[in-house]
């Protein structure tokens, strides 16, 4: 994880500091206030550069509009309220306006309003939540996870057994597999707010993510910034989260991140990507519910809804620990072969959804640079084209049934908050569409080319081979 950041960064849309101060138009009641984006209080979001102030605001997604109080959500609001328009944001308290507000992303373009439209055909309004079929496959896997729970932390039998499918071995191997079937298949969509129309559906599905090891509220903050900032360097906590062990991002030669034992990630990156499951049980995030990676962009997580379910966080950890560490040991003994089986589910969980996950950013000519026009003309990107522009799709429907629909990855970032159930039928539509503006779309018949295309990616921007100069064309 990255150190900290300077406040230039961390507060990324504010270009100056500026006092609060208070704009007189007639009497307090109608007083609004220009300050920075330092002086929000936790229950204030900022959108366009206008403050929200949401305490009493009754969303109907409900209370998860208070998870990122005291921040600028300007991109994460408009990337999952599809059908915005401006008389959403007149139900909101406004209490004042961000000064020097300059967005790196901008949005209602061609492209967008066209692939929205067609879209939108295919996916009528309130129809975009999870299918009876999405349902019936969420509660399949849900029923397998239990199943494993059970049976692993019950099992007396790592060792000694009667049927090799009672094997340590073999239960560990499928437990990870059951473990990972929730993180693509449930809590994804839930914590999306797409599995439901209903509230507490989406956020008990969305509790998914803490039966697998993880955190939701940390989940959240890390994932829906990602969403925000695919493949921007600076802001994507996906993009620069294993550093230093490894890199995803491909820095210049010469860059303070880039490490000479890169050179050789693209044979061992994958063997990392293992300890996925060790690294986030064991994470002390989970205290303070500050993950990391969305805070050293510039997330703020002290707001009252975050503080208040830190003790519930942390009894899920526990409880998880109990679970799948303590009770193997105490069934199996305490010795390094029962350690070597709960290491092997961990892992057998890591590498099937760290995995899937690396696939989606990480292939050759995924942009990543998105925002490169906004640095060097200062005019802002069109955020629906680089969505598209940084992600890759592979296989098709039945690829989906098993992996939640994050082969569908081009889809997802364009429709995060569409239940993956419509992925396959949206697909061809949003391919014509970006052939017709000129967009990139990187589909993969089978996912072992998306495969081999991210290792070798992988590969070059470890050793920075994309950096070199080409002797014959004298092209960078």
């Amino acid at each position: 994880m990255p150190p900290n950041a300077d406040t230039s960064i961390l507060r990324n849309r504010i270009a100056t500091k500026i006092n609060a101060i208070d704009h007189v138009e007639g009497d307090a009641a109608t007083r609004s206030t220009l300050r920075s984006l330092k002086a929000l209080s936790g229950t204030e979001l900022v959108i366009d550069g206008v403050i929200y102030d949401v305490a009493d605001f009754v969303h109907p997604g409900g209370e998860v509009i208070k998870f990122f109080g005291g921040n600028d959500v300007t991109v994460q609001y408009k990337m999952i309220h599809p059908h915005h328009t401006g008389k959403n944001l007149e139900k909101m308290k406004m209490v004042g306006k961000v000064v020097d507000y300059v967005p790196e992303y901008k949005f209602d373009t061609p492209f967008e309003r066209e692939i929205k439209s067609e879209v939108f055909k295919i996916v009528r309004r309130g129809r975009e939540f999870g299918t009876p079929g999405y349902f019936f496959r969420a509660f399949s896997y849900i029923s397998f996870f239990f199943f494993m729970q059970y049976t692993f932390a019950t099992s007396t039998s790592f060792f000694n057994y009667d049927s090799w499918y009672k094997s340590g071995l073999f239960t560990a191997v499928v437990f990870g597999v059951a473990q990972a079937f929730i993180g693509l298949n449930v809590q994804h969509d839930a914590n999306h707010g797409a599995a439901s129309k209903r509230p507490w559906i989406n956020d008990l599905l969305g509790f998914g993510t803490d039966l697998i090891g993880s955190n939701k509220w940390n989940w959240m903050a890390q994932h829906w910034t990602h969403h925000a900032y695919t493949n921007h360097a600076d802001k994507d906590p996906d993009s620069f989260s294993s550093e230093p062990v490894f890199a995803f991002n491909d820095y210049p030669i010469g860059h303070p991140k880039r490490k000479w034992w890169h050179k050789f990630q693209g044979c061992y990156f994958i063997f990392m990507l293992g300890f996925y499951w060790l690294s986030t049980v064991f994470n002390p995030q989970v205290m303070d519910l500050r993950q990391r990676g969305a805070q050293y962009v510039g997330i703020q997580m002290e707001n009252d809804y975050i503080v208040k379910r830190r003790k519930y966080a942390m009894a899920l950890r526990t409880s998880y620990i109990y679970l799948n560490i303590y009770l193997p040991f105490a069934n199996n003994g305490f010795s390094w072969a029962t350690f070597g089986v709960i290491m092997l589910m961990g892992i057998s969980e890591s590498l099937t959804l760290s995995l899937l996950f690396s696939l989606s950013h990480n292939f050759i000519n995924s942009d990543r640079d998105p925002t490169l026009k906004y640095k060097t003309t200062g005019e802002s990107i069109c955020w629906f084209k680089s969505q598209v522009e940084t992600s890759s799709t592979y296989g098709g429907a039945i690829s989906g049934y098993l992996t939640g629909g994050l082969n569908f990855q081009v889809e997802h970032h364009l429709f995060p908050r569409m239940s993956s159930a419509w992925y396959p039928y949206i697909a061809p539509k949003v391919r014509e569409i970006c052939k017709k503006h000129g967009v990139r779309y990187v589909y993969y018949p089978w996912i072992w080319q998306n495969l081999f295309s991210t290792f070798t990616y992988m590969h070059k921007a470890g050793r920075g081979t994309n950096w070199e100069l080409k002797p014959l064309s004298g092209r960078a």
